[in-house]
């Protein structure tokens, strides 16, 4: 089960992701190329999975890109971290749960390198942490299954411009906040794409 690793300098625009995760699962599922783990950044985008409602929209001005992946409205852009995978849970006793938790803890561990604590949380799925007595949101995760080939991923706020969350429903939760590493711990996060990387291959193998 070998792991392809991209990291990609320039911004990726979003679409052209989606097509090039389509055609990676495709390989994959002919065993014609290897498993991946991409690190990017895309351009200024809204996208809304295939959970998401219509009133999660509260600027109606914005552009929309509907996306397969699970969950509900979320926005990404500069500043971001992005980790698409395509993983074979063929090899892996098919196990969804398993692999959710993997990318979960994952994050977690490496977030903890840098002196930030995070969590969980099953109702509200994503990555999250407590500040000023609120929970806010660091992590969203989406991912959708096919043929049990797990693609998509998740995204994690390092220094992006917070206000377009004002213009949707974050995943759908009204009651609780976003933030960005930035503003929990104003330190450099460039060797935060490689800890999350050793951790997600570290993990996967078990």
């Amino acid at each position: 089960m070998n792991i392809e690793i991209k990291k990609s300098i320039k911004p990726v625009n979003y679409l052209d992701a989606l097509k090039f995760l389509e055609q990676r699962v495709a390989k994959i599922n002919q065993n014609k190329s290897d498993e991946l783990i991409w690190i990017l950044e895309h351009p200024s985008v809204f996208t809304a999975g295939t959970g998401y409602n219509k009133n999660d929209i509260l600027d109606k001005s914005i552009h929309i890109i509907k996306s397969p992946r699970g969950g509900r409205v979320t926005w990404h852009g500069p500043g971001q971290l992005i980790c698409y995978l395509v993983i074979n849970l063929n090899n892996r006793k098919k196990d969804i749960r398993k692999f959710l938790n993997i990318i979960e803890n994952s994050i977690i561990i490496s977030l903890k390198s840098f002196g930030i604590k995070s969590f969980s949380d099953r109702k509200n799925i994503g990555i999250w942490t407590r500040l000023n007595d609120k929970d806010e949101k660091i992590g969203a995760i989406g991912i959708k299954v096919k043929r049990w080939i797990a693609y998509h991923g998740f995204s994690v706020n390092i220094n992006n411009d917070i206000s377009n969350y004002s213009k949707i429903i974050p995943c759908g939760i009204k009651d609780k906040g976003v933030t960005t590493l930035k503003k929990i711990k104003d330190q450099s996060y460039n060797k935060l794409p490689d800890e999350i990387i050793k951790n997600l291959t570290t993990n996967l193998k078990t």
